[in-house]
């Protein structure tokens, strides 16, 4: 029997400014990307169970491209698993604009392709139904 949580995606969209870069161009450290995945658990924990959730682990996380400031991220969860009362979540953190600071000090274009900078699986559970 198939649970139709299974399958329900969440997506938020989020800019990331300048007062976050820790590094040499621009780079934002990858627990940026880290704290967007546990907004998006919260959301999808709240629409399948009514309730915010904890997350509980991350069994795979996979740095694939640099997220720097300027950039505008798509961060998306997607519900693989459906337990008693956990969920298993699979995320994606993509690069959809990007700033140019070499055009000029706002300069900024919507990438052609989206650059997926971080994957990761994880779990979150949730209280017991009632």
């Amino acid at each position: 029997m198939s649970d139709s949580r299974v399958g329900l995606s969440v997506t938020h969209r989020r800019y990331v400014p300048y007062s976050h870069a820790h590094y040499a161009g621009d780079l934002v450290d990858g627990a940026y990307a880290l704290g967007l995945f546990g907004d998006v658990a919260t959301e999808v924990c709240i629409r399948t169970d009514g309730d915010e959730g904890l997350f509980a682990s991350y069994s795979d996380v996979q740095f694939r491209a640099p997220i720097r400031a300027g950039d505008v991220l798509e961060v998306v969860a997607t519900v693989t698993r459906v337990g008693t009362r956990s969920r298993t979540l699979d995320f994606e953190a993509r690069v959809v604009c990007r700033g140019r600071p070499d055009r000029g000090g706002s300069a900024a274009e919507v990438l052609a392709e989206p650059v997926v900078a971080v994957t990761a699986t994880g779990t979150v559970v949730v209280p017991p139904a009632a």
